[in-house]
């Protein structure tokens, strides 16, 4: 591996962090800047902690740091989505449920890989198959 973009958790929380990007151009307008700002903030929080914690991997206790922080924040954005369909101001259901099934896989796929890291990963690995890492 040789950058965090080979992620799949990555990969995975940019893809649905845009597409909550998307979603909530379509909000009423009260909702645009409040519960709306939050669940954009909030998705592509998971994305950016990944990435944070990526760049301190040297040290392992601050990539689980961040992991766990990333993985907070998946969850964070399943409660905005619940409240943005369960006030009626997001009424696609099948939309939402797909959201929240996505956003339920994501969570299980960082608590996997922090599980990894916590168990696998030595201090100082580099996370690139010169190590064996990955």
């Amino acid at each position: 591996m040789k950058s965090y973009r080979d992620l799949e958790i990555y990969i995975e929380s940019k893809r649905l962090a845009i597409e909550v990007h998307k979603i909530t151009l379509s909000l009423p307008k009260f909702e645009l800047f409040e519960e709306g700002s939050q669940v954009r903030r909030s998705s592509k929080s998971v994305t950016s902690l990944i990435v944070e914690g990526y760049g301190r991997r040297r040290y392992k206790a601050d990539f689980i740091k961040y992991l766990v922080y990333s993985h907070s924040e998946c969850d964070e954005t399943m409660v905005h989505l619940d409240y943005l369909f369960e006030t009626k101001s997001w009424n696609d259901k099948d939309k939402y449920m797909e959201m929240l099934q996505n956003y339920q896989g994501l969570s299980k796929r960082i608590n996997k890989f922090i599980q990894w890291v916590e168990k696998s990963l030595n201090e100082f690995d580099d996370l690139n198959p010169a190590t064996g890492n990955l």
